[in-house]
């Protein structure tokens, strides 16, 4: 559970950083912008790493169960999140449209409804403490957006050929990860 752990300050702390405008003004100012993207780039990949590993031999080491989430009614809600949430990760890198327009910051959209979807069937403590994690950082940040002023995407009016390409990439990449989240995460999605 300490990797799990160090990894989640090392990821969030690192992300946290972008949003405290001045200290990272000033750090940047003192390393210069190349050197921070590249220390921003590693910090945040050795925390990625930590996680994963982290959560990996937590489970391996046995769940120690918080709560039981209610299968039947919490896991239908958790797919159309998880749908959702991949459609907001296409729309993140997608040209202006429709559907980025109304999520402003659809990355943002995407990890709130992913780590949403994943905190509704997992009762376990690792599970409770990682999707927990992502998703208040997730709502921090996007209220660290708002205050900066930040207004996220263009505002687009009517749903057009983008919006039709990011839910087709966003349905493609949600049942890939259906049908493979047993083969790569070891739990089956449905």
């Amino acid at each position: 559970m300490s990797l799990l752990i160090l990894g989640l300050v090392l990821f969030l702390g690192i992300h946290i950083l972008t949003t405290l405008r001045e200290p990272r003004a000033a750090l940047i100012g003192r390393v210069g912008e190349g050197p921070y993207k590249g220390l921003y780039s590693l910090v945040a990949a050795i925390g990625l790493v930590l996680i994963v590993w982290g959560f990996g031999r937590y489970r391996s080491e046995g769940y120690v169960q918080v709560w039981n989430p209610p299968f039947a009614i919490f896991h239908p809600i958790a797919l159309v999140l998880l749908w959702f949430a991949l459609v907001a990760l296409a729309a993140t890198y997608a040209p202006p449209g429709r559907i980025k327009s109304i999520l402003r910051h659809p990355m943002l959209a995407a990890v709130k409804a992913w780590a949403l979807a994943h905190l509704l069937v997992n009762g376990d403590l690792g599970s409770l403490l990682l999707f927990g994690s992502l998703l208040m950082w997730a709502v921090y940040d996007r209220i660290a957006v708002k205050r900066r002023g930040d207004r996220g995407a263009p505002g687009v009016e009517s749903f057009g050929r983008n919006d039709v390409i990011v839910i087709v990439i966003g349905t493609i990449g949600y049942v890939a990860i259906l049908w493979l989240h047993d083969s790569i995460i070891g739990v089956a999605a449905i």
